[in-house]
Formats: C-alpha cells, structure tokens, sequence
C-alpha cells in the first residue's frame, strides 16, 4: 500500500471540498435586521398603546430579565442540562448508526424506516407515554430532547460517508487501501461538513424537544416558567423567559458553529 499516495489523495479530498463561511456581511446584516425589529416592536406597542398583557414591549421583558436574573438563570441552567443530554446521547447514538447503515445494506433498510417513523409520531403526543413509564425527573426530557435531535445526524452523517467521488474509491482499491484506511483517511473527513450541518440542526431540535417535555411534565426549566406565566396571565414573564430561550438557543448554535470551524477549517477557507 502506497501510503504517501493515499495521504496524497486525502489531501486532494479536502481541497475539493466547497468552502463557506460567514463573513462581516453577512454577521452585521442579521444583527442590525434583529436590532431594528426590537426597536419596531417597542414602537409599535407605545404608538398603539398596547396593553402589556397582550403584548410587553421588550423594554420591559428586559427589565424582568434583570430584576429576576436568578430565577431565569436557575431555570435555564435545568433547560440547558436537559439540552445538552439530549444532544450529547443524539450525537452518539446518531454516528454510530450513520456507521452502521453505510457498512450493512441490509441494517439500513431495516433501519430507515424505523428512523422516518420515530420523527412523523408526533412527539406531544409520545411524551405523557414516556413521562408514564420513566417517571417525571429529567430522564424522559431528555429521551424527549434525543428522539427529535438524532434523525438529522443520522440522515446527514450518511450522505457525508457515502457522497464520494467513485473514481476516488476506485483509485483507493488500486492503491490497496483497507477498508478501515478508506474509512478514517476519506470517508470521516469527507462527512465532517455534512455532519456539523447535521449537528447545528440537531442542537435546535434539541432545545424544542426539551422545552417540549417541559411543556407536559416539568417543576422546573423555561418551558415551566412559559407555562406558569401563562396561567398567571404574566405576559411580561413570558416573553423574558421567551427571549432567555431564544439567547440561549442562539448560543448553542454559535458553539457549533465555533467548533465547527476549529474541526473543519478547509470548509472555511475564502
């Protein structure tokens, strides 16, 4: 086996693959588009004199955020754990079947449908079943948080294991490289991209999944302190712990997109 060439040709993969990535444009259009919302909205509220328990206006979920940033911080932290689980046990789980579907035809037709059927059962209605067999501690948020979070992982990890060009696979085989040199040297590097596109998806599923469980059988997390805000009628609650989410939310997606650049920085490249 021509090692050195096989180096070479892992070499020519990644070069080949697209580049992308954000650049000042394209941060400061967003953030300026957000920033003239908020501003539209406290406006809007002022000029029509709406009452804040139909609409706050975001001045003054604000200023609930920084009057009760103990309470919002000790409900996000249990949000943020279940999140986290969720999307650590999706991450494991999702690889290793994305492995296993492209090494055995017969796994992943066997698989396949059972995956597309664990994502079209709506999930408000399998969680009072998994609050009733695992109990009400934080267990079933987060199978709730995995079951929505894994499919894309798995779907994404692999297109990126299998999307290679043929002629590279052939010219593997005259090189003599085995199946495990094929798989760290090309197919893993290869579906890098694929699979961090797969976890940005995966991470915000994971957030809707927890708050999800929290909707039906929480005491504690952001998706608790909605509802209790909503039977209480305080809708300047509401939208801070809405906005809390939604910071948080962002965040996680933003230490993908960070990781991401340090694990694949030829997918960056200008």
């Amino acid at each position: 086996m021509a090692i050195k060439e096989l180096e070479r040709v892992e070499i020519e993969t990644i070069q080949g693959l697209p580049g992308r990535g954000p650049g000042r444009r394209e941060i400061l259009v967003p953030t300026a588009t957000l920033v003239l919302l908020v501003l539209a909205w406290e406006a809007a509220v002022a000029a029509f004199q709406i009452s804040p328990i139909i609409l706050p206006p975001p001045s003054a979920a604000l200023l609930f955020i920084g009057k009760n940033l103990k309470l919002l911080l000790a409900h996000t932290y249990a949000t943020t754990h279940e999140i986290l689980l969720g999307f650590l046990l999706a991450i494991a789980v999702g690889l290793v079947l994305s492995i296993v579907m492209i090494h055995s035809k017969i796994m992943s037709e066997a698989l396949y449908p059972l995956l597309v059927l664990s994502q079209v059962l709506p999930k408000v209605a399998v969680a009072p079943l998994l609050l009733l067999w695992l109990g009400y501690g934080m267990l079933p948020k987060v199978v709730i948080a995995f079951t929505i979070a894994f499919f894309p992982i798995v779907i994404n990890g692999v297109s990126g294991l299998t999307n290679i060009d043929p002629e590279m696979l052939d010219l593997l085989k005259v090189l003599k490289a085995s199946r495990w040199q094929v798989f760290v040297k090309i197919r893993i590097k290869n579906a890098l991209p694929y699979i961090f596109d797969g976890l940005k998806i995966a991470i915000t599923l994971a957030v809707i999944g927890a708050i999800v469980a929290e909707f039906i059988g929480g005491d504690t997390g952001l998706g608790y302190l909605i509802i209790v805000s909503n039977s209480t009628i305080n809708t300047t609650m509401m939208f801070a712990a809405l906005i809390v989410l939604s910071a948080l939310g962002m965040l996680l997606f933003a230490l993908i997109m960070v990781v991401e650049r340090v694990a694949v920085p030829w997918h960056f490249r200008s």
